[in-house]
């Protein structure tokens, strides 16, 4: 099954649970491997890279158990095998999260290049350049990171550019390392927050985390812990698109409103009513055709790359003309063709999309091309009058929780096939 046919025209109305965040879960799993002793990890979503996670950490020794709730309980103390192989991580970028980890407990790691890109493709190489900073031997062989260390040694490492899984593989690498490390240009992320908070109930001293400068006091040993991940910020932020696109209404509980200003800025200006609680959001959109908003992506706490898509769509039915400012990422707007295939009036100049709105879309066979621009064809289909094949779904189930079971509880006709 990798297809999801969605019947268009169906309000979106009710109130749903976020799960929890896929981009905090996989770095707190690779964290695992520096703490002694089992890890019990709640709220962990149940999607296609926690698995390959779990996966790769169980080839490599771990012991771990998953329970009904989809909670994971986890020690990982006789790793006999430092090695991320190609064949298990090659869909799943995050994968060079082990690296840091094993070198810092291990003393050695053999970790395969994300989706066996070149150095330099993606910043791999500051990853790199960090460890190296800390006394780290790495040598790149046959698309292989091949790295060695008695014992890792604190330093000042500045990112050439500010990258979150390089500042989160740093952080947790530098948790075990001898002396004090200091992260500058550091990701300030929410999801990097969430990391620190798992480290520091592991006994890892760690201050400065959500600002530009980290400071990590390394430990000669952390201990397993318990910790509850924190909401997908980004599946909230979807999910309020959905109601607002349809003309609905949403409640979404287990949010983490603090972490959204910028998201929910933008859904006010596309005419949304916006209330929330200390863990709940509700959105309004009473029926109306949304409003046009431009959006410029940039790091946290700015507008996230990552809701870019979602907002394509929901400014492709909008009334009036909007432009989309993709600061971040490369050929982020390739979802662009594919909702000009539903009929929306996009083009693409450079990294700004200009969209000028349409009143209505139609349903028509898509194909995702990547995690977001899957959630924009999910949305533009919602809107859309007659039915829309999404194909290549499984880019989706990389980053959202059984998607079409969410949306059925709130009205949307959705099926897998």
């Amino acid at each position: 099954m990798n297809k999801i046919t969605i019947t268009g025209g169906h309000v979106i109305n009710g109130t749903i649970q976020a799960s929890g965040a896929k981009n905090a879960v996989l770095p707190i799993l690779a964290a695992t491997i520096v703490g002694q002793g089992e890890s019990h990890i709640q709220h962990v979503p149940h999607l296609h890279d926690v698995t390959t996670m779990n996966e790769l950490l169980v080839q490599m020794g771990a012991k771990l158990t998953v329970d009904h709730h989809s909670d994971i309980t986890i020690c990982t103390d006789h790793l006999s095998n430092q090695t991320a192989p190609y064949e298990t991580v090659k869909t799943m970028r995050a994968s060079i999260l082990a690296l840091g980890p094993l070198v810092a407990r291990y003393g050695r790691a053999k970790v395969s290049l994300p989706g066996g890109c070149p150095i330099g493709a993606r910043p791999v190489d500051l990853h790199i350049k960090g460890l190296q900073a800390m006394g780290a031997k790495i040598d790149v062989e046959d698309g292989y990171i091949l790295a060695t260390c008695d014992r890792l040694i604190g330093n000042r490492i500045v990112m050439e550019k500010v990258t979150v899984t390089g500042t989160e593989n740093i952080m947790i690498a530098a948790t075990l390392a001898q002396g004090e490390t200091l992260i500058e240009n550091a990701a300030i992320e929410p999801e990097v927050v969430d990391l620190a908070k798992y480290l520091k109930a592991m006994g890892a001293e760690i201050r400065g985390e959500g600002t530009s400068k980290i400071y990590i006091q390394g430990k000669d040993h952390l201990k397993g812990t318990h910790h509850a991940v924190m909401p997908d910020r980004i599946e909230i932020g979807t999910f309020l698109v959905a109601a607002a696109i349809t003309g609905g209404s949403i409640t979404i509980n287990n949010s983490c409103n603090d972490d959204l200003d910028a998201v929910f800025d933008k859904l006010t200006e596309a005419g949304a009513q916006i209330s929330t609680t200390e863990n709940s959001v509700t959105l309004n959109m009473q029926g109306k055709r949304p409003n046009p908003v431009n959006i410029r992506t940039a790091p946290h706490p700015a507008f996230p790359t990552d809701m870019q898509a979602q907002f394509c769509a929901l400014n492709a039915i909008a009334d009036g003309t909007s432009h989309i400012t993709e600061t971040l990422f490369e050929n982020r707007f390739m979802h662009v063709e594919e909702l000009n295939r539903m009929g929306a009036n996009i083009h693409v100049e450079g990294n700004q999309a200009v969209i000028k709105g349409v009143k209505q879309l139609s349903g028509a066979p898509v194909t995702a091309t990547d995690l977001r621009a899957s959630a924009s064809l999910v949305l533009a289909g919602l809107a859309a009058r007659g039915n829309t094949d999404v194909h290549d779904i499984h880019y989706i189930d990389r980053g959202y929780e059984a998607i079409e079971e969410k949306m059925n509880q709130l009205g949307a006709r959705i099926i897998r096939n």
